[in-house]
């Protein structure tokens, strides 16, 4: 089956019930140090913001182009790779994807000036997004899922104090380094992949245009939103009729017919967006708040977001045991009240729960709705449903920043 590209031949999938690997899989901690350091690099500039715009000579709102441009590059990266995996394999996918996150953590550490700093972010993340494709495609099952989705939540929940403690101690673009040590894990990942014959389709390039230009609107919507809106539909509509003439391409035409995957990738984008609104948000919030230090919201929120993220582990963990629909029921209770609590609270402690409901919702519910957004695609389809679920997440990674520029950091 040269479509199934997983490490492990497909008799040997794991029980999406038991979540045991079966012998031969990646080890599932070598797969969240591929992908979860992505979390810290994008949340780095969290509390440095401020520092990183003097250093820069312009406004803070601008500055957070530097956590936009991240986003949309992972954003459009992942279907890409998703693409690449499944045209030609994993070990070329996390070759190039490699070797963009080491040319762009290059240019990001050296560039005397913001647009090739912007570069930098962007090849970087791109990488990073292939990264994450390739791990997400080793896992098999919703447990093993959730030592990635976990490993983000915990890795990102460092990422904003470990940024200020770097940023403080050497510099800011060392903080916006992070994402390199994902390149730890690639020999180990590497062992446990193999070479895969070419795809018999060709790649869909029309579809994969569409998709990121659509993405690409979608996130302009904070900045630009009717222009943004109008253009989203423009594209929307030829991409569906496009998927319809070539249902094999870039955008499976299953995918737009299942609601499960519709509902899954929604959802996901809505838990996302809300996540890193509040992760951008809340320092600001709990400042103006409150009588809190500059160190002390750094400290609160890490443990905020550690326990989040612990939690997340603990609902993908035991999501086979519970009724979907209880599962789904808790994520959107709680992920409705996080932003409530978030704007209208004045209690430090208050706001920092917010941000473990943000983190709990958002990285529990990664796990859980993927498994769920996936069950419905064809084997050789999997790759690309993955990417495209992943998308909708990443979505949320660059809108919810935007966000917070608009109404908290302007």
């Amino acid at each position: 089956m040269s479509d199934q590209l997983v490490a492990e031949p497909a008799t040997a999938s794991a029980s999406p019930l038991t979540g045991k690997a079966p012998s031969g899989q990646v080890p599932a901690l070598w797969l969240a140090l591929l992908a979860a350091p992505m979390a810290m690099g994008a949340n780095a500039p969290v509390l440095i913001l401020p520092a990183m715009a003097r250093s820069l000579s312009v406004p803070t709102a601008t500055a957070t182009w530097l956590v936009t441009v991240f986003a949309w590059a992972m954003t459009i990266g992942t279907p890409l790779c998703a693409g690449l995996i499944r045209q030609r394999g994993l070990r070329p996918a996390l070759l190039l994807s490699g070797t963009a996150v080491a040319v762009g953590t290059t240019l990001v550490t050296t560039a005397p000036w913001l647009p090739l700093a912007l570069t930098g972010r962007a090849v970087q993340a791109i990488g990073g997004a292939g990264l994450v494709a390739v791990a997400m495609n080793l896992t098999g099952s919703t447990r093993r899922m959730g030592v990635i989705t976990a490993g983000f939540g915990i890795l990102g929940a460092s990422g904003p104090l470990l940024g200020s403690v770097l940023a403080s101690a050497v510099s800011w673009r060392l903080a916006l380094a992070l994402s390199a040590v994902s390149l730890l894990a690639i020999p180990a990942v590497w062992r446990h992949t193999h070479r895969t014959p070419p795809a018999a389709t060709s790649f869909d390039a029309r579809g994969a245009g569409l998709v990121v230009a659509l993405a690409s609107a979608l996130i302009l919507i904070p900045t630009a939103p009717l222009a943004a809106a109008l253009a989203a539909l423009a594209i929307a509509v030829p991409l569906t009729v496009h998927a319809r003439r070539r249902p094999d391409g870039f955008v499976p035409a299953a995918l737009l017919r299942s609601p499960a995957f519709i509902g899954s990738a929604l959802l996901a984008c809505a838990f996302s967006t809300s996540y890193f609104a509040l992760l951008f948000s809340l320092p600001r919030l709990i400042a103006q708040r409150t009588p809190w230090t500059t160190d002390a919201i750094g400290t609160g929120q890490l443990i905020a977001l550690l326990l989040g993220s612990a939690l997340s582990w603990l609902l993908s963990a035991s999501s086979g045991r519970l009724a979907p629909r209880t599962v789904l029921t808790a994520l959107i209770t709680l992920g409705a009240l996080a932003p409530l609590t978030a704007a209208f609270a004045t209690w430090g402690p208050l706001l920092l729960l917010a941000a473990t409901a943000a983190v709990l919702v958002s990285t529990g519910s990664n796990a859980v709705l993927s498994i769920r957004a996936t069950k419905d695609a064809p084997d050789h389809q999997r790759p690309t449903a993955i990417g495209l679920f992943v998308l909708c997440y990443q979505l949320g990674g660059a809108l919810g920043p935007a966000l917070a520029a608009l109404l908290v950091l302007t």
